[in-house]
């Protein structure tokens, strides 16, 4: 499906449609969460090392570590930060340590043959600093296979710009609909292959904010490609 066929979301959309779909339609954020793991843990065909930073992308990372562990293809999962975690995110780690996952505070990466890239979303305004950038570097020195949560980590939504470092992925799974920065100036060139799959956002709740979803974007699966 080409680009030009779907609109896109910046990130104040993202949080508004959030919001509508848990205060409007009964959709909590925790089960958003747990679907957009779901969906992107699909697409790690490997064992994956999963790296986690400190919001809601990272209680994506670590929804899709659950999933990834119980198909058999987890290697690892790192949070930068595990205390700072609130809302949903905190209850994703509790979930996957309730089934027996460690999650160390190092990124640790023997035994993966993918990493998954959860370590910012759509918030970034500025580049990384400290552990973050290590963080970021670390993947992009590995050699391995990356995958993208909703936008590479280091990458503006918004604008398509790459502060320094940002994530070089192979591939992006976007949520629901694909954000601006994916589409401009860095973006194309930082995202690989993007994906966009449906989470169960309400189509209403895209039409409160004036955004028409075309027909049948997503296949049997609840993935579209771009």
């Amino acid at each position: 499906m080409s680009s030009s066929a779907l609109p896109s979301l910046t990130s104040s959309q993202v949080k508004e449609l959030d919001a509508l779909a848990e205060d409007r339609f009964g959709v909590s954020v925790e089960w958003l969460m747990e679907a957009a793991g779901w969906s992107v843990a699909r697409f790690c065909t490997d064992r994956t090392a999963v790296i986690c930073g400190i919001g809601n992308n990272a209680g994506d990372g670590l929804a899709a570590a659950r999933h990834l562990h119980r198909w058999r293809k987890l290697a690892s999962v790192c949070c930068l930060d595990p205390a700072r975690l609130r809302g949903p995110a905190a209850r994703e780690l509790e979930a996957l340590r309730k089934v027996g996952v460690a999650v160390s505070p190092e990124v640790q990466l023997d035994g993966a043959e993918t990493i998954l890239d959860a370590v910012f979303g759509t918030g970034i305004s500025r580049s990384p600093e400290g552990r973050f950038a290590e963080w970021i570097d670390a993947i992009n020195a590995s050699g391995k296979r990356v995958i993208a949560v909703d936008v590479p980590s280091g990458l503006d939504a918004d604008t398509g710009v790459a502060y320094a470092p940002t994530v070089r992925a192979d591939m992006t799974v976007t949520f629901g609909l694909p954000k601006h920065g994916l589409l401009q100036k860095d973006g194309p060139g930082l995202a690989g292959e993007i994906w966009v799959a449906d989470i169960g956002i309400p189509s209403e709740a895209f039409a409160l904010l004036g955004i028409e979803v075309p027909d049948r974007v997503f296949g049997q699966m609840g993935v579209a490609r771009l």
